[in-house]
């Protein structure tokens, strides 16, 4: 899910710009991890790749053996679409899109984005609190909502954000709804435990048929504003964040590593994704899908690598290379 189409309302509906951003307080170095509980973890991130990606992505046999895969349309808050090609796993997923397939900034070559979420009810609340405490004296709420295609807007998940202004990439807080787990259209698992809002209930348990079992590890180049808006999420979520050679950051936490690069503007986007597989393969396997490539062990685990948007790319088209 995209969350960024509908902040333009969000002022609206409560909070304001982020002290992140709008006192200029960007710093992004230290390290976190100083809470007891760890609150937020890795639920899925998007990227806007070049048309030629989105569609071979979109049109890949091997993606659909691979993966839990969809492409479909959603109809959110405000009415405001997206197309997205999906690969979902047992906890998180994938959002992948073209330049154009997202209105607005937001589908804008290498635009991304981040959505962490809480596993119990009422733990976003306890997240807002922390924000305070590493800063951010006014997080923006939001109300994201779905549409189902009748018209009338089905309560989705409540979010928080650090601020309404950033550059290419943003990150947000989440917690699903009780009515969108009752809704059956959402597809959404019994609870496992009282309060139970978890990434596991949300998603389907399709991923088991398929190779790909969760993101392991994520890396987005984005530019020093936009992480510096990002880091004081990651620690209030209660990820342990380390700052690395040449300014960028690792947030650790949770079974996903997200690590982010400090790029000028025109650099920023998608660079890797890590994936745990469902069983061992004997074999790799490498498939160039437009210009990126995913490499598919030996052993339990896939690496999917995208061509920097500062250069032209690979020039492999949708094939295969054993």
């Amino acid at each position: 899910m995209i969350i960024v189409l509908a902040l333009a309302i969000a002022g609206a509906i409560g909070g304001g710009v982020g002290t992140a951003q709008a006192e200029g307080n960007r710093d992004s170095g230290g390290s976190g991890g100083s809470y007891e509980r760890q609150l937020l973890f890795y639920n899925h991130s998007f990227g806007v790749l070049d048309r030629e990606t989105a569609d071979a992505i979109e049109h890949s046999d091997y993606l659909r053996e691979f993966a839990n895969f969809q492409v479909r349309t959603t109809t959110g808050s405000g009415g405001e679409t997206w197309t997205g090609r999906y690969l979902m796993g047992r906890e998180t997923y994938l959002e992948l899109f073209g330049v154009g397939d997202v209105p607005g900034q937001d589908g804008t070559l290498g635009a991304a984005g981040l959505g962490l979420s809480v596993e119990r009810a009422g733990d976003l609340a306890t997240v807002k609190e922390r924000l305070k405490d590493e800063g951010v004296t006014e997080p923006v709420d939001f109300l994201q909502t779905r549409d189902f295609g009748d018209g009338v807007p089905v309560p989705w998940f409540d979010a928080v954000l650090t601020t309404l202004e950033y550059d290419a990439f943003d990150a947000w807080g989440m917690e699903y709804r009780p009515e969108y787990f009752a809704d059956p259209r959402g597809n959404t698992e019994p609870p496992s435990f009282p309060g139970d809002v978890g990434r596991e209930r949300y998603l389907s348990d399709d991923y088991r048929t398929h190779l790909m079992r969760d993101v392991t590890a994520v890396r987005i180049a984005v530019t020093p504003g936009d992480l510096a808006d990002t880091v004081p999420l990651l620690r209030a979520g209660g990820f342990g964040v380390r700052t690395v050679t040449g300014g960028g950051v690792v947030a650790e936490g949770g079974g996903t590593t997200i690590r982010f690069d400090v790029v000028p503007r025109e650099q920023a986007g998608y660079e890797q994704v890590d994936m745990s597989l469902n069983r061992p393969v004997k074999d790799r396997h490498v498939e160039r899908i437009g210009n990126s490539t995913l490499t598919v062990g030996p052993g339990s685990h896939a690496v999917w690598t995208f061509a920097k948007n500062d250069t032209n790319g690979m020039n492999g088209t949708n094939g295969t290379d054993r």
